[in-house]
C-alpha cells in the first residue's frame, strides 16, 4: 500500500490576529463614536455648532457612527471633534474586512507542505478548524437575523404591527423582504417608515457573506475527510483480503 500523500494547510494565525485586533478597534471606536451623537442634533437646531450658512437638516451616518448636521454650503459631523478616529475605524474595518476573508478563503485550499505558509495538518484537523469557523460565522449570522428579522419571521404581512399594542391603528406591513430583513410600514395618518434601520439590515445580509465562504471551507473539509476514510477503509480491505487456495 502506497503512503497517503501529506497534506498542509496555510498558516492563518496572523491573519486572524489582525482581524481580531481591527474588530476590537472597530467596536470600541464605534462606541466612542455612538457617544458623540448623544443630543449632537438638538446641539446643531440651539445654534451651539457653528457651520457655513443656515442649517438645513439633520441625518445619520451609520457607518462611522456619527450624527451630521447639514448647512446650506456644508456639513458638520459629530465626529468632527474626534480627529483621527473617523479615518481610524474606516481603516479598521478595511483590516477586518482583508483579513477575514483572506483567511476563510485560505481554508478552501490543501497546500502541500514545505513553504513557509504552510504546515501539515490532517484532514481531520482541517474538518475541525474549517467547522469552528463556520461555526462561529453561522452564529454571528443567525443572531443577527434573530435581533432584525425576529418580526418577518413570525408572520411578514403583519410584521410593522408586532411587539405594540396598537388596536385599531396598527400600521400595515405594504412589502417586506427576508434579505435582508427590512419591509415598509404605513401609519393611519399615511406616513411611512422602514421597520428596521437601513444600516441594520445592511449589516444582517453582509454577515452572511463571511458565514458562506466559512461554509464553503466546511464542506470542501468534509469531503476531503471522507473521500480519505473511505479510501483508507477500501485499502484496508483489500489488504486483509484472504488469497485464493492453491489447488
Amino acid at each position: 500500500m502506497s503512503p497517503r500523500p501529506p497534506h498542509g494547510g496555510y498558516r492563518t494565525g496572523g491573519l486572524w490576529a489582525a482581524a481580531g485586533i481591527a474588530f476590537g478597534v472597530v467596536v470600541i471606536g464605534s462606541g466612542a463614536a455612538l457617544l458623540s451623537m448623544l443630543e449632537y442634533d438638538e446641539r446643531c437646531a440651539q445654534g451651539l455648532v457653528q457651520g457655513p450658512g443656515g442649517l438645513l437638516r439633520t441625518r445619520y451616518q451609520a457607518f462611522p457612527p456619527a450624527t451630521v448636521c447639514v448647512f446650506e454650503r456644508g456639513e458638520v459631523s459629530s465626529l468632527d471633534d474626534w480627529g483621527v478616529l473617523g479615518p481610524l475605524l474606516r481603516l479598521a474595518l478595511a483590516v477586518l474586512v482583508v483579513c477575514l476573508f483572506a483567511a476563510l478563503v485560505a481554508e478552501w485550499f490543501e497546500p502541500r507542505p514545505g513553504g513557509p505558509w504552510v504546515r501539515p495538518m490532517s484532514r481531520a484537523e482541517k474538518l475541525s478548524r474549517t467547522g469552528t469557523a463556520f461555526f462561529v460565522t453561522g452564529s454571528a449570522f443567525l443572531t443577527l437575523y434573530a435581533l432584525a428579522g425576529w418580526k418577518l419571521l413570525a408572520g411578514p404581512s403583519s410584521a410593522c404591527s408586532r411587539g405594540g399594542d396598537w388596536g385599531s391603528h396598527a400600521p400595515r406591513t405594504l412589502e417586506y423582504s427576508f434579505l435582508p430583513p427590512q419591509a415598509t410600514c404605513q401609519f393611519t395618518s399615511g406616513l411611512t417608515s422602514r421597520l428596521n434601520p437601513d444600516w441594520a439590515a445592511a449589516l444582517t445580509a453582509q454577515a452572511a457573506v463571511p458565514a458562506l465562504v466559512a461554509g464553503i471551507g466546511f464542506a470542501l473539509a468534509w469531503r476531503r475527510r471522507r473521500e480519505e476514510r473511505r479510501g483508507a477503509y477500501g485499502g484496508a480491505g483489500v489488504a486483509t483480503a484472504a488469497p485464493p487456495d492453491a489447488l
